[in-house]
Formats: structure tokens, C-alpha cells, sequence
């Protein structure tokens, strides 16, 4: 296994064993080897130290992708600097509540957002405002041009010292700062790089954005751990990606990623030839997905299983079976195991559904400021609750059927909604589905379903209802089957159900049972 190292090491090991190794290129043909990525990272933590950015310190980050945004992030990991990624799709308001509760020394922000931003920023109390462009522009590039080539950089008070804060989706309420130490994010990489058999070899192909727990950490902290490359796409079009798949050896992305990817006519054996490992995550994988880009690439894609809070717990194997629907046993350190979620009792048998628990040292520090929370999610013998619902497998193999909210209670029954999905996915003319629970007047939550159809597809929601009856027990048979274009969905591609109860709550009012 790749040494657990600190963050830091990873830049320095590098630039001294591979000056000249390629770290980051993109398709325009800008390249960073080892020793500029040493150097132009250098000069981004100067000039926050110049800021007065100290370790511990945050940085809030909500910016486009580009590679500035990754040198600053990767200043931060060398200096000790608390990094604050924000998604850029989050408006003034969310913006607003996270300078105010992560109370950063410096805000990085869009040129074009800084008149709109900077009045919450300062009454937020943040010290300083700095701009990065996408394409270069920005007032942190011009302290950057002016930052000393080789500052004296500190990294803080040791591993157990945070490295970044993350804040959650908050769809169960305000959102929560997940604080992620130096060892969660070194040890995560460490247990990737040596899982995906990565080495200096690889080039990854990056698409994912560099907010999230999946672009920032699972792909750049495992090149960085690994001294390979990444060719760095401003965001993920199917068309560019393959494209630029005979250029690379790994691609990392999220189930929409792979639907797009087979809508394209070009994709095939000889396409993908020179790409030994597709990986998906951060949302369930169609098992249809699955099969047909097997049928169509030979590829066998690998789904993991990771978190805001956990990073990446478990794995399919890359050498070994890769079970469609599973997220694969879990990495090496990290312990799962299934509860009981009324009593909280560990299941010792196998396949029995329940609450996932985690353990090991890619579990977080606990929720910025908020120790009430961090207490109310570990178990009295530390581990994190996970609030998923799955099952291990006879062969240790992890299968997640969907979020302990997310489970309906129809007339005294627990339905999970991953079942009754798998079984609308495999009727002919279904695309995707997602089904939930809304109150109902008799059962008290109806069992919903929400079915986007193949194109060109006539279905209707009687026969789909009729065809559910014969591979489901009756309780677990959608009340309603409405038909849609398409599901609403988060940046990541994960579905929005919480979108979905809010839209269709009214669904059986006046209802007296059916």
C-alpha cells in the first residue's frame, strides 16, 4: 500500500522523484509537470499568506473549474489552510449562510459575482475578497504573479488537523459543514491508489467538478497520491470525453455521465480500448447501465460507495467479480456493518436490510461547529451513522437500497424504494424511476413512483401498475405511477426525492383509501 503520507508530501515526493512527470494537461495543450505544480501552488499559498491566511485558517472557494482553481486548492493542502469548496450553482443567499458559518479568512470568488457577493462577505466578517476567473482574470492572480517562488510553508498542527470543510446537501434542513482532517483525505488516497491499481502511468480523465467530495478528493487526491496525471475537461460533455478517451487510462464520473455516454453512436470496443478502469459513483448505477456498457465496451464499470462525511468506503475489486447493483466489500481499513434501525442492534446474518454503519480513518472530524449534531451521528462505540439503508451480501459485497428518510411506511409495511425501482427499471419501455413516499389518508404514506419512459415509448400508468402486481407483493405496488420527461437531480446526478415528495405532497388528498 501507498504510505498514508500527509497531503503536503504528495507534491513534494513528486516534484523530487518526477520533476519532469506530467501532473495536469488540458485540451487547449497548457501542461503542468510535478515542478511547476510545486512552484505555481507555491506562489497561490504566498500570496494567501500574504492575506494573513495562517494554518486553520478557511478558504472559501466558489469559483469555475480551471486549473488556477486546482493549484489553489492544492496551496491550501500545502500550507495547513482550511479549504471551503461551495458549489458554484448556490445562490447568494446559501453563499451568505456559509461565510457566515465557516468564517473564512479569505473569500475566492467569480470577478463577475464580487459586487453582488462581497456586501455578505463583509458582514460575515470575512477578511479579505480575491477573484478567479476561469480563464485567468481576477485580482488572486495578481498577488499570485507578485508571491515569492519558494515560501516557507506550514502545515499545520499535525494529521488529525482539518483540511477541508464540505457542507452537505442540507435536504433535511440547513446544510452542515463536514470537517475532513489531513488523514481522512491522505489515507482515502492512499487506499484508492493502491485499489484501482493506480500508478505514474495513468492519466485520469477528469469531468467531474471541484466542489464535491468526488472531483476534488477521490479524483485529484488519488493522482496526487499515486504521481499520475489528469487531463482536466472544464466539465463533462459526452461527446469531448469520447473524444479524448484514446488520451487516457481512467475515468472516473456519475450515472448520468454513462446514459449520455451510450447515447453516443461512437462508443465502442475500439473507443475505449486504451482505458483500463471506468468507475462510477455518488448515485446508483442502473443495473441496465451496467449491462449495456459492457455490451457495448467490453468494460466492466467498478461502483463505489463514499460520502460527504466518509469519502469512499467500499469497492467493487478491480481484479474479482463486479456485481451490478453493488457498491463491492469494503476498502482496506474501513469496517461496515449492518443495524437494526429501530433497536440499533449489529445483524450478524447476511442479506438482512438495515441501517449502514461506518468505521475507519476516512471518517470525519464531525459537523463544523456543531457538536450536538456530531453527537447525535456516532454510536456510543464511534461509529458514524451513515442514515442509508443496505444489506451485506454472503460474499461481503455491500448493496445500498436507498436512504433511511427515504423509506416508506404504507399501511404498517417498510417498502424500500430501491425494490420497487429495480423492478419498474426492468419493465419494457422504463428508462429510470424513483419512487417514494407521500401522506395518504388510509395508508399513511402512499408508495409513489415517478417514471421517465424510453424514448419514442408510449407506456401508460395502468399497465405498468398491472405488470407491478405479478413481481410485487401488493403492499408494495405503487399507488400512483405518473409519467414524466425527466427527474429532477443535484449537480452530482443524484435524484432530488425530497424535490419529488415536495411537488406531488398533495398527491391523495381527499382520499379516503384505495
Amino acid at each position: 500500500m501507498l504510505p498514508a503520507s500527509d497531503p503536503a508530501d504528495w507534491v513534494e515526493s513528486a516534484a523530487r522523484d518526477r520533476p519532469h512527470g506530467l501532473f495536469l494537461k488540458t485540451p487547449t495543450g497548457r501542461e503542468l509537470t510535478y515542478a511547476l505544480l510545486r512552484d505555481q501552488s507555491g506562489r497561490f499559498a504566498a500570496a494567501l499568506m500574504r492575506l494573513g491566511v495562517v494554518p486553520g485558517d478557511r478558504v472559501a472557494v466558489q469559483v469555475e473549474k480551471s486549473v488556477e482553481a486546482v493549484l489553489l486548492y492544492v496551496a491550501c493542502l500545502r500550507m495547513g489552510a482550511v479549504f471551503v469548496p461551495i458549489n458554484v450553482a448556490n445562490t447568494p443567499h446559501e453563499v451568505d449562510y456559509f461565510l457566515r458559518d465557516s468564517q473564512p479568512k479569505v473569500a475566492v470568488i467569480r470577478p463577475a459575482d464580487r459586487e453582488l457577493l462581497e456586501p455578505s462577505a463583509t458582514h460575515a466578517g470575512v477578511h479579505h475578497v480575491e477573484t478567479l476567473g476561469a480563464d485567468g482574470e481576477g485580482s488572486l492572480l495578481a498577488l499570485v504573479r507578485q508571491a515569492d517562488e519558494d515560501p516557507n510553508l506550514s502545515r499545520g498542527s499535525g494529521a488529525n488537523s482539518l483540511a477541508a470543510i464540505v457542507y452537505t446537501s442540507g435536504t433535511t434542513g440547513r446544510s452542515k459543514g463536514a470537517m475532513l482532517s489531513r488523514v481522512n483525505l491522505a489515507s482515502n488516497a492512499a487506499v484508492l491508489a493502491e485499489a484501482w491499481h493506480f500508478t505514474n502511468r495513468d492519466i485520469l480523465l477528469h469531468a467531474l467538478p471541484l466542489f464535491h467530495v468526488h472531483g476534488l478528493f477521490a479524483a485529484i487526491n488519488t493522482v496526487l497520491a499515486s504521481g499520475s496525471s489528469l487531463l482536466l475537461l472544464p466539465k463533462f460533455d459526452a461527446a469531448l470525453a469520447l473524444k479524448h478517451f484514446p488520451q487516457v487510462t481512467v475515468f472516473m464520473g456519475v450515472p448520468t455521465h454513462y446514459t449520455r455516454l451510450l447515447q453516443q453512436t461512437g462508443l465502442n470496443a475500439h473507443a475505449t480500448a486504451g482505458v483500463r478502469l471506468f468507475v462510477s459513483g455518488s448515485a446508483p448505477l442502473l443495473v441496465e447501465t451496467h449491462r449495456e456498457f459492457l455490451q457495448r465496451t467490453g468494460h466492466t464499470i467498478l461502483e463505489r460507495y463514499g460520502m460527504t462525511e466518509t469519502l469512499m468506503n467500499t469497492s467493487n475489486p478491480y481484479d474479482g467479480v463486479r456485481k451490478p447493483g453493488s457498491v463491492g466489500p469494503p476498502l482496506a481499513g474501513i469496517a461496515v456493518r449492518v443495524v437494526d434501525g429501530t433497536t440499533g442492534a449489529v445483524e450478524p446474518e447476511a442479506d438482512v436490510t438495515g441501517t449502514l454503519e461506518v468505521a475507519g480513518p476516512n471518517v470525519f472530524a464531525g459537523y463544523w461547529q456543531d457538536p450536538e449534531k456530531t453527537r447525535g451521528e456516532f454510536t456510543a462505540d464511534g461509529w458514524f451513522k451513515t442514515g442509508d439503508l443496505g444489506r451485506i451480501d454472503c460474499d461481503g459485497y455491500v448493496h445500498v437500497v436507498g436512504r433511511a428518510k427515504d423509506l416508506v411506511i404504507s399501511g404498517g409495511y417498510n417498502v424500500y424504494p430501491k425494490e420497487v425501482e429495480m423492478e419498474l427499471n426492468a419493465l419494457s419501455g422504463v428508462l429510470e424511476s424513483a419512487v417514494f413516499g407521500v401522506p395518504h389518508p388510509d395508508f399513511g404514506e402512499g408508495v409513489t413512483a415517478v417514471v421517465v419512459p424510453q424514448p419514442a415509448t408510449v407506456l401508460s400508468e395502468a399497465d405498468i401498475i398491472n405488470s407491478l402486481q405479478t413481481r410485487l407483493a401488493r403492499y408494495k405496488v405503487p399507488k400512483r405511477v405518473l409519467l414524466v420527461d425527466e427527474l429532477p437531480r443535484n449537480t452530482m446526478g443524484k435524484v432530488q426525492k425530497n424535490v419529488l415528495r415536495s411537488v406531488y405532497a398533495s398527491l391523495y388528498s381527499g382520499l379516503s383509501g384505495r
